[in-house]
């Protein structure tokens, strides 16, 4: 079976859409209902495995905004780079912003999503951002 490009890409971008939406409003059950589990992350030269939904860490948001006044991100870059039916590898690019709209950074990331029970969810996430 050849993998149907536009159909998944267009699956992938509803899900990257749905969890920074879940991010900004600060919804960790809504970012864990975009994620598949065990759920891999490598940012900040450490290497987390989250099990199961909830292991997620939450005190994100309050650590974002005491260090970097953080209030918002938004996508800048979403590249489908590789798939097939089952997998996709986006190269993309997030710029977290403040209350005052200034930018704190952009960062470069690596993302992961397969298609689990029929749903795309992101498996890995490989970030250079803190």
């Amino acid at each position: 079976m050849i993998a149907n490009r536009e159909e998944i890409h267009a699956a992938c971008m509803a899900t990257l859409d749905r969890f920074m939406d879940a991010l900004n409003e600060h919804d960790a059950r809504g970012m864990d209902a975009t994620m598949h589990f065990p759920h891999l992350r490598l940012a900040d030269g450490k290497f987390k495995v989250y099990e199961a939904p909830g292991q997620n860490p939450m005190d994100l948001f309050v650590r974002l905004r005491e260090e970097d006044d953080w209030k918002y991100s938004r996508w800048i870059r979403r590249d489908l780079i590789q798939f097939n039916s089952y997998k996709a590898h986006y190269a993309l690019s997030y710029t977290r912003y403040r209350s005052d709209d200034s930018i704190i950074g952009t960062y470069e990331s690596l993302y992961v999503l397969t298609l689990q029970d029929g749903l795309w969810g992101i498996q890995t996430r490989s970030s250079f951002g803190p």
